[in-house]
């Protein structure tokens, strides 16, 4: 029994340090994220606010 326990123990030990190293990858992944929104953002931006300002035109009869 007390074998297993130590297993056990160390078994979550080891699955504790494998998260470690996640961080950095989770913090990449975010940054991109943000800088592809930025880049699309600047490229669609203006198209997107014309397109939405011809649908307002439409719809309010201007």
């Amino acid at each position: 029994m007390l074998r297993l326990t130590s297993r056990a123990r160390a078994a979550l030990y080891d699955l504790a340090d494998d998260d470690r190293g996640d961080v950095p990858g989770w913090v990449l992944i975010t940054l991109m994220t943000a800088g592809l929104v930025v880049v699309i953002w600047a490229l669609a931006g203006p198209a997107l606010a014309d397109l939405f300002e011809q649908a307002i035109a439409r719809v309010s009869g201007l």
